[in-house]
């Protein structure tokens, strides 16, 4: 699955805010669940542990947030590595939830089945903001680990 442009995001009329990316909907309903996670938590990991995931949840949409409203591209893509970091640890959190017995089996494959799907598109959207920059590919080098990384990884 790909990021693709409609007419309508395409179009010079109509001015687009990180809100209409349909990314980050995706990513905005997997923060909401994860914030339901924190609330199933035993009492002893609310602090702890609900803390992390509500970090790093938060941390999901705010960067797509902030990447959205930088006038470069390489900046844009940067922010949506974060972004796309803060995915994984969310899906270590599910594990540490699973192996915890905090969660079923059957919830932790159903989350992580959702942070796939967010997964495939940030991948997406980060391939067409590469792919509108001319400049990503001509790094000094010292941020070419961030742009050049796998756009499909496991979960």
């Amino acid at each position: 699955m790909s990021y693709k442009v409609t007419k309508a995001e395409a179009s010079p009329e109509k001015f687009q805010t990180f809100e209409d990316l349909e990314v980050y909907k995706g990513a905005r309903e997997f923060r909401k669940a994860m914030y339901a996670v924190t609330r199933r938590l035993p009492d002893f990991e609310k602090y702890e542990l609900g803390s992390q995931v509500r970090r790093a949840a938060v941390s999901l949409t705010n960067n797509m947030a902030e990447g959205h409203g930088r006038f470069h591209y390489p900046d844009q893509i940067r922010f949506f590595l974060h972004s796309r970091g803060s995915l994984e640890e969310l899906v270590d959190d599910l594990n540490t939830c699973l192996d915890e017995n905090y969660l079923s089996s059957d919830q932790v494959a159903k989350l992580k089945e959702q942070a796939r799907g967010v997964l495939i598109l940030i991948n997406g959207y980060l391939r067409y903001l590469r792919n509108r920059s001319s400049t990503v590919r001509e790094s000094d080098g010292a941020d070419s680990d961030l742009i050049d990384e796998p756009d499909d990884l496991p979960l």
